[in-house]
């Protein structure tokens, strides 16, 4: 999910409307499953390769994570899953929410954070980063709002409703520091992203503020009760987090080389196309290890 940063400009994301589920994917695309390779795997440290990683993940967050039935499907999930493969480790998916990931990860209960973290300098103190993808931060509200959304200031005097721990509640906090008395910004966090959605569909908040294609989604699955409002912001990298000691860096490591492998082979790509999120995609001279600018 979109964290604290300030990139000066938008992400374009083209044809948001035509996110759709796993039944869509075209015909002939390349495969989404990916497939081992051994240089890669060469490079997981040897106390991952004979144990079950466990992954932590947020399953709040269509159309990255969510949850169909007791399935947990997206474009994240997918992706771990290639990842995986490509590595030929085993890996087990674990639904928490997403301000309890990180305090895993330093306990020692999860040894991967795979939930749209956005990757910043203050995050990289607690853990590594193998960036793979780029998101903005959008808002949404009822179809017939009035409202408009030209950047953090245009917020005061407004509610927000956002998920607890991610940027958007950050930059929304900061920002209602700098409103006046007369436009106060009531700032209503979530402990995950479905119920921070039904505050704003039941009145209580007057804007959704999340991830710019996690709203795209929202508003794509939401029948025509929502819209966007205005254009995304902040553009920043997501990034797939692992334990910061020798070993979690050695994991990362691994990590970043099945990206890149994966975007060689259309893996990568393909995923991205089946959930309709190509806009974020990265080239592989920006799948880097700890690549936050702020």
């Amino acid at each position: 999910m979109l964290r604290i940063t300030r990139v000066r400009q938008a992400l374009v994301v083209t044809g948001i409307t035509s996110l759709v589920l796993a039944s869509s994917l075209v015909a002939g695309a390349a495969t989404t499953t990916g497939s081992y390779n051994a240089a890669d795997a060469k490079l997981v440290p040897a106390s991952f390769t004979k144990t079950t990683i466990q992954v932590a993940t947020d399953a709040t967050y269509a159309p990255d994570e969510s949850m169909s039935g007791t399935t947990m499907v997206g474009f994240d999930v997918d992706m771990m899953k290639a990842i995986a493969k490509t590595l030929g480790v085993k890996i087990n998916e674990n639904n928490v929410t997403f301000d309890s990931i990180l305090a895993g990860i330093d306990a020692g209960r999860y040894q991967i954070a795979n939930s749209s973290f956005t990757d910043t300098k203050a995050r990289e103190k607690q853990v590594y980063f193998v960036d793979y993808f780029q998101a903005g931060e959008a808002v949404y509200a009822k179809s017939s709002s009035s409202v408009k959304f030209s950047g953090l200031p245009s917020l005061c005097g407004l509610s927000v409703a956002v998920e607890t721990g991610t940027t958007e509640q950050s930059d929304a906090v900061n920002t209602a520091k700098t409103c006046s008395a007369s436009k106060k910004l009531t700032v209503l966090a979530y402990p995950t992203q479905t119920s921070a959605d039904l505050a704003v569909s039941s009145g209580r908040a007057k804007l959704g503020f999340l991830d710019s294609q996690v709203a795209g989604y929202v508003v794509s699955q939401s029948k025509g009760a929502f819209k966007l409002v205005g254009s995304a912001i902040e553009v920043a990298p997501y990034g797939i987090g692992t334990p910061k000691t020798a070993a979690g860096k050695g994991l990362a490591t691994a990590i970043k080389a099945a990206v890149k492998t994966l975007i060689a082979n259309g893996t990568y790509g393909a995923i991205l196309a089946k959930w309709g999120v190509s806009a974020g995609s990265l080239p592989t001279a920006k799948i880097v290890l700890d690549g936050a600018t702020s």
